[in-house]
C-alpha cells in the first residue's frame, strides 16, 4: 500500500515538473510477459470443387462451388480456452513495392441452416487503397496484401472454423494468448 502511495507521489512531482506526460490510463501496468512457448495446433485444409472429400467435422457445410475454395482451420484441444483467440486475415499474394496496400472485399458471417453454425465467406476481392510514397528501390517482392476486415475469434476447438474463399485469395492465421489476469482502472476519485 505504501508503494502504491509513492508511486502515485513520484508521478504527480514529475509531472508537475514536466518531466513527463501522464494521463491516468497510463498508471495501468502490464506484467511481464510470460517466457512460455504457445504450442496450440491449427490443422489446415483447403480444397476447391474437383478436390473436395467430405470430412466427418464438416461434412455437414456446403461443398465449395466451381471458383470457391473451402478453407478448414480445426483447432487442437486446449484447457485454458479462454486465454486464446485466432486472428484471421484473408488477402492476395501479390508483387508489392514500398508502398501499403490492401483490398476491398465483403467478408460476411453466415449461418448454416438447420445447425446454426457459423462459417465466413468472400465471394469478390477488388484492389483497395494504397499510399503512394515514390519508392527508392524499383523492386518488387511477393507481399501479403489484406482485405481492411480483420477477424479475431474466440479458440473454440468444438467445431472448425470454415472459410469460402475466391480461388486466388488465401488466408492467414495467428493465436493470441492473453498473458495474465484482467487488471482493473481505478475510479478517478480514487487516483488524486
Amino acid at each position: 500500500m505504501k508503494s502504491t502511495k509513492i508511486n502515485k507521489l513520484m508521478v504527480s512531482l514529475l509531472s508537475a515538473l514536466g518531466l513527463i506526460s501522464v494521463s491516468n490510463s497510463a498508471l495501468a501496468t502490464s506484467p511481464p510477459k510470460p517466457n512460455i512457448e504457445i504450442k496450440p495446433a491449427i490443422t489446415v485444409s483447403v480444397q476447391d470443387k474437383e478436390s473436395y472429400q467430405a470430412k466427418e467435422t464438416t461434412k455437414m457445410f456446403p461443398a465449395p462451388d466451381t471458383e470457391m475454395v473451402q478453407h478448414i482451420l480445426t483447432l487442437n484441444k486446449l484447457s485454458n480456452e479462454p486465454q486464446y483467440r485466432v486472428e484471421i486475415e484473408i488477402g492476395q499474394m501479390q508483387m508489392v513495392d514500398c508502398n501499403q496496400y490492401s483490398l476491398q472485399g465483403d467478408l460476411a458471417e453466415q449461418t448454416l441452416k438447420g445447425w446454426g453454425y457459423t462459417y465466413y465467406q468472400v465471394t469478390e476481392v477488388k484492389p483497395g487503397i494504397s499510399t503512394r510514397k515514390a519508392c527508392i528501390s524499383q523492386t518488387k517482392q511477393q507481399g501479403f496484401i489484406p482485405l481492411q476486415q480483420t477477424l479475431m475469434l474466440k479458440y473454440d476447438s468444438r467445431l472448425p472454423k470454415v472459410f469460402y474463399l475466391p480461388k486466388d485469395v488465401v488466408l492467414r492465421y495467428r493465436i493470441w494468448q492473453a498473458d495474465g489476469p484482467y487488471r482493473y482502472t481505478q475510479p478517478i476519485d480514487s487516483i488524486n
